[in-house]
Parts: C-alpha cells; sequence; structure tokens
C-alpha cells in the first residue's frame, strides 16, 4: 500500500544535533492547513527534518479534521494506514502523533481504541507538537520520557523566531548549504483536501476531493540554523483601542452563549478539557506548504455562533481576534518574501475585531492591507449573511487589490429550515444581500454552500431552496448532505424530524444538476474576456494543458482555468502572473490563451 504523502522539506544540515524525520499528512480546510505550517515551523526550528517519504519518516503527524462523518472518517482511515506503516518498512516510524478536531472530538477514544498512537495534539495546543514529537525548545530530543495523551493547553515551549516560507528555483537550493546568511527554502505545493467542493460530475455522483500529494519541498526563512530571532518585533502598528487585551477578550454573544452551554462537550465523554484558547502570532514559526505566490493568513480562531448543525465551537473554543499589527506584520513578510495573493480566514471573518472593541473590524483590516506594495490579489473567508456591511461591500469596490469574490454560507432558504437551523434570515433577504453586493461591488461573483436534508426539511422546503438558486444564479456553488453529529443541536431533534438518506442524496443531484445548468451559461460568458491570470503549473489531468485561477477563483475550490496556449512564450512559470484571453467554457472551467 502506497501511505500519504507527506509534506517535504529541504535537507539543511546542522551540526552535532539529532534531527529526527518527522512527516506531515494534512487534512480538512485551510484553516487547519494553517495549523498544519505552524507546527511544521515549530519542530523545524526546534531541530526536526521534515520529510515527504513515509517510509524515511521516524514521527508521523496527522493533523486531523472531524466536521463531518466523511472528514472525520477520511481522519480515522489515515491514521490506521500510517498505523500499519509504523508497523512494516522495519520500524522506521516510531511515533505517530494525530493532532486537530478528530482529537478534540476523540481524544479518549482514540488513546483508547488506537493505542498505537503516541499522542495527541489538540486545536489549542500546538505549542505541544515539541513534545510529541520528542523536542524540548532547544531542538534535542527527549529521551527520558516515554509519550502520553497531552493535556489541554500544555505550555511546552514559547516561540519567539518569526519563520514564514519563502519560494526559490531549484537553482537557488544549492546555495542553501554555504549560506551564512538568512536560509532560504524551496516552498511546496498544498497538501490540504477538501470536502466541501461542488460535484465534479453531478450525473454519476462523482465529487472533486484532491489526493494527499507528495510535495517537494518546504519554506522557512528567518534563521540561519534554525536558532536565531528575526529583528523583528511585530508590533510597531498598534491597531488597538485603548485598554484592550489581544487574547484575553471576547465578544457579549460568546459570553452569553457559554453561560446557554454553546460550548459544552460534556456529552463527549472524553475531551472536556478547558476550551482552546491558542491563537498564532507574527512571531511564531511557520512553514508554508502553498503554491509560490500564495499564502493563507488566519486572522481569527473560533466561533459563537449557535448553528444547530455545527459541533465546530466546541472543537475550536470561542471566537478570538489576532492583534491587527500582529496581522499586518505577517502580510508584510509575506510580500517581502515572493507571496502575492493572500487569503484572510477564519470561522467568520465578518466578526473579525469585535472582541477587541472594533466595529467594522474586517473592512478596517482590509483597508491597511489592501496599500501593502506588492500585494496583487486580497480575498477573505468566510463571511456570516447579516454581518456583510455596506462598509465592508464599499472596501471591496475601493481597492483594485481586494478580489471581488464573496463566500457567504448561506447554508439554505426555507425561512422554516434557517430558523431551527438558529441561522435566520430566508429567500428574499438573500436575494437582497446578493443584489446589494452586486450593485455595490460590480463584477462581483458569489460562492456559497447550502445543507440538504436538515431534519424536518419538507419537499416545499427543498424547492423553496431550489427556486432561490434558480433566482440568484450563483456563481460558485457546493452543497453538503446533512451529517448528523452527536454535540450538535440538531442531533437532539427528534428522530421522525430526520430525513432519509436517501432522500437527502436525490435532493443534493438535482441541486447540483440544476447549478451545473446554471455554471454552463455563467462560464459561456467568460469567452473572450481579458483576465489576469496565476500561473500554476502543469495540470494534473494531463501534461497537454496547464493550469491557473483569476482572482474570482478560491485556492483548491472553484473551477479551474486550463491554459493551452503559452502566446509568445516557450514556457510558463509557475507562481506569476500573465495576462491571457478565455477562448472556451465548460460547465464549471474555462481555457485560456496567454496574451502577454
Amino acid at each position: 500500500m502506497t501511505p500519504p504523502a507527506i509534506l517535504d522539506d529541504v535537507n539543511v544540515e546542522t551540526p552535532a544535533r539529532t534531527r529526527p524525520k518527522v512527516g506531515f499528512v494534512s487534512l480538512g480546510c485551510p484553516k487547519n492547513l494553517v495549523d498544519s505550517e505552524v507546527m511544521m515551523g515549530m519542530l523545524h526550528h526546534n531541530g526536526a527534518e521534515l520529510t515527504p517519504r513515509a517510509e524515511d519518516a521516524e514521527i508521523i503527524v496527522i493533523n486531523t479534521c472531524s466536521f463531518i462523518d466523511s472528514a472525520k472518517q477520511e481522519s480515522v482511515n489515515t491514521i490506521l494506514e500510517m498505523v500499519q506503516h509504523k508497523k512494516q518498512f522495519g520500524g522506521k516510524a516510531q511515533r505517530i502523533v494525530v493532532a486537530g478536531c478528530l482529537v478534540e472530538r476523540y481524544r479518549d477514544e482514540i488513546q483508547k481504541n488506537i493505542p498505537e498512537v503516541d499522542a495527541v495534539v489538540g486545536t489549542g495546543e500546538l505549542e505541544a507538537i515539541l513534545a510529541a514529537a520528542g523536542l524540548t525548545p532547544s531542538g534535542h530530543a527527549q529521551s527520558d520520557s516515554p509519550f502520553n495523551i497531552l493535556p489541554q493547553g500544555t505550555p511546552e515551549a514559547t516561540i519567539h523566531t518569526h519563520a514564514i516560507g519563502m519560494a526559490q528555483t531549484d537553482g537557488e537550493v544549492a546555495y542553501l548549504e554555504s549560506a551564512s546568511a538568512q536560509q532560504l527554502i524551496d516552498r511546496a505545493p498544498s497538501a490540504v483536501s477538501q470536502h466541501s467542493r461542488p460535484l465534479a460530475d453531478p450525473e454519476h455522483d462523482r465529487e472533486i476531493a484532491p489526493q494527499l500529494r507528495i510535495v517537494q519541498s518546504l519554506a522557512e526563512t528567518g534563521t540561519t540554523h534554525g536558532d536565531e530571532p528575526l529583528n523583528h518585533t511585530g508590533d510597531h502598528i498598534a491597531h488597538l483601542p485603548i485598554g484592550i487585551d489581544a487574547g484575553n477578550t471576547s465578544r457579549p454573544e460568546g459570553d452569553l452563549r457559554q453561560q446557554q452551554g454553546r460550548f459544552s462537550r460534556e456529552s463527549w465523554g472524553g475531551a472536556t478539557a478547558a476550551l482552546p484558547e491558542y491563537l498564532y502570532n507574527d512571531a511564531t514559526p511557520r512553514i508554508l506548504t502553498t503554491p509560490r505566490a500564495s499564502a493563507y493568513i488566519k486572522i481569527a480562531e473560533g466561533c459563537d455562533h449557535p448553528c444547530s448543525f455545527c459541533i465546530i465551537p466546541q472543537l475550536r473554543g470561542k471566537f478570538r481576534s489576532r492583534r491587527m499589527s500582529s496581522i499586518i506584520a505577517e502580510a508584510e513578510n509575506l510580500i517581502k518574501q515572493g507571496v502575492r495573493e493572500i487569503t484572510l480566514i477564519g470561522q467568520d471573518t465578518t466578526c473579525y475585531g469585535e472582541d477587541l472593541g472594533f466595529t467594522d473590524g474586517l473592512a478596517t483590516l482590509l483597508d491597511a492591507l489592501a496599500v501593502l506594495p506588492g500585494l496583487r490579489w486580497l480575498r477573505f473567508l468566510y463571511t456570516y449573511p447579516n454581518k456583510v456591511t455596506t462598509r465592508l461591500l464599499e472596501t471591496m469596490a475601493k481597492h483594485d487589490t481586494i478580489a471581488k469574490y464573496l463566500d457567504v454560507p448561506l447554508q439554505h432558504a426555507s425561512a422554516s429550515v434557517l430558523k431551527t437551523m438558529k441561522r435566520g434570515g430566508n429567500a428574499q433577504i438573500f436575494l437582497d444581500l446578493i443584489a446589494k453586493a452586486r450593485r455595490i461591488v460590480p463584477g462581483i461573483v458569489v460562492r456559497t454552500s447550502f445543507i440538504v436534508g436538515f431534519p424536518g426539511e419538507t419537499e416545499a422546503d427543498y424547492k423553496e431552496l431550489e427556486a432561490f438558486i434558480t433566482a440568484a444564479k450563483i456563481d460558485w456553488l457546493g452543497v453538503f448532505t446533512y451529517s448528523d453529529e452527536e454535540g450538535a443541536a440538531a442531533f437532539n431533534l427528534a428522530d421522525d424530524t430526520k430525513v432519509p438518506n436517501r432522500t437527502i442524496q436525490a435532493r443534493r443531484r438535482k441541486l447540483m444538476k440544476l447549478q451545473q445548468k446554471i455554471s454552463t451559461k455563467a462560464k459561456a460568458e467568460w469567452v473572450g474576456r481579458e483576465i489576469d491570470l496565476l500561473v500554476e503549473g502543469e495540470s494534473e489531468e494531463t501534461e497537454l494543458l496547464w493550469e491557473g485561477r483569476t482572482s474570482l477563483h478560491a485556492p483548491e475550490i472553484d473551477g479551474k482555468v486550463f491554459i493551452n496556449d503559452f502566446g509568445p512564450h516557450e514556457t510558463l512559470v509557475p507562481g506569476t502572473f500573465y495576462r491571457a484571453e478565455i477562448t472556451e467554457s465548460h460547465d464549471y472551467d474555462v481555457v485560456a490563451r496567454i496574451l502577454e
């Protein structure tokens, strides 16, 4: 059996130090990928060597997702596959560490049922990855302690070195071994595995779900041998109201919902330790695994919303924003290192700054970031419908660098279903929101996602959703089937309200066929349009085509731009922007030729 691909590092020798080899598998959403990048940065900075080859890894880390059933199953399957790998290959893999959301959900069960797992690291204890890997903050391997399940919030290390990655050409890699200044190590493609993409072929019910890929290298800058700090404090801009201490505040809604039991994990029979409180910052070591010109910045963690289908608040804790100065400092460093596309992420970016005393905090942050020299594209994921303000839309329209792209998960269009979901809203409110966005931000594309088969969803509710999709003409659309998650409020709804799985699947297929027709017509209107295109490299589908994205395509999520004509160029450079023209269209994808 071929093991899942794990994330790679260029081997830069460090004298007089044992460097355990660590392999990473990262599952789930971009927020999870950032957590993986942070853990890799901490490990690399403290003496570990990262490898893409499972057969070479002495320690294997699986960063898991447990948002819905399919994500949990993928996580469990990957753990079991790595356990089998640990037993094979002559015992090279000595330790397995499980991290992420599955740990928050099933901490005790992992320990009980998979004894081959040596340590777990929850979403709020990323610094504990050092102890889990047997490393001390000085970089030396621990030799006198067995692996245990680590308690929540263990302060195993305090990191003060900023180490965000930068792309380099293959020819520059040789320079690394002799460089006495900052080491610049090649960056790698993303290994994130998505669970929320639309069906690629709804007629045959095939989902887009990219496999984990072996990446070629990792990226880190800011140190010579992994232990010298940068001359950068990360707090040159305060951007925080007087009297507010970042990390020690919360939204009033979050406090109220905590009193109401929103974050309770008692029913989980295990992971009932304190809620996660961790926030990385611009001084945290981090290794980028995204393509050459792109990077994510997580601007907030956790969620306070009461959505009855979701357990993310229990997994990630209360909503908490990063200090604005830290985000700006991180963006500036990324741009200095060649990043041209930054995607801001959070469970709800539109709540950004509310816990710090800001009004319209996301718009304020976008205003500060959009003018940074060298930045080409800036976008944000994800927004909450009733928090998409006029000022936010006007900010998007004002800056050319901000992608005209709005990701606003609506979840449904029926008022009765939305009420049971504890979301609020209705079809007309959402149609008005989309119309307003298109009026204020010309050329904006809208992405959303829906849940079909939520308990109590009637045929009339489904038809209302169908009618809404027809009227809204949404640009990018994904459909989840309802997943009955223990710990979510909807799990306790009466059994006779639960929709049969066969009905759920049929409704999803019909919605995706409808969206396919809408998308096909919309993409046909792209033909003849000139665009700025970020080239990503050779297509995974065929060597005859290359792939790229416009600013209207979020990384890893939306359709593709295939390139079949290089124009005046003999070859193209991945991570580079080109001017192109759309020449063909398909259901979700388009074809382009390079102009210049």
